[in-house]
């Protein structure tokens, strides 16, 4: 997946995803993960979005990061 911003974040039925989630995905792609990855943690309710970040911000690679969370 590509570079992803928050206008291109719709499901594919064409809705809008929810404030919530694009809030989350920016977090995740702020925080270094790329755009498929910050999708995915940012719909998985489960995953805790500050723990997500805290682990790529204490030097944690996200492929390792993505490998903890789930």
């Amino acid at each position: 997946m590509g570079a992803m911003t928050a206008a291109t974040l719709t499901t594919p039925q064409g809705d809008t995803l929810s404030e919530v989630t694009r809030w989350r995905v920016e977090r995740l792609l702020h925080a270094g993960y790329d755009g498929e990855a910050a999708l995915v943690l940012a719909l998985d309710r489960e995953v805790d979005l500050h723990e997500a970040v805290s682990l790529l911000e204490r030097g944690c690679p996200p492929d390792t990061a993505l490998a903890i969370l789930f």
